[in-house]
């Protein structure tokens, strides 16, 4: 499996009028789930989401992959 770095969001059952809005309600997710938080919490809510979200791919050469790709031009 290779990583899929197209626009990929969605919610089983829900339709949207525009493509991009299943971008933006995880966007907003994202920002809640950090909202009121410290920098510290907020570092350890995003490692802890990295963790969770790797265990769920599972695939270490996707997360090979990612990880690659995500450190380009840092």
């Amino acid at each position: 499996m290779a990583l899929n770095t197209q626009p990929n969001f969605f919610e089983p059952g829900q339709h949207y009028f525009r493509s991009f809005s299943p971008g933006d309600d995880f966007y907003e997710l994202l920002i809640d789930t950090h909202r009121d938080l410290t920098d510290e919490q907020s570092a350890q809510v995003n490692a802890r989401l990295i963790l969770l979200l790797a265990n769920h791919i599972g695939d270490i050469s996707v997360l090979r992959e990612a990880m690659k790709i995500a450190r380009e031009g840092v």
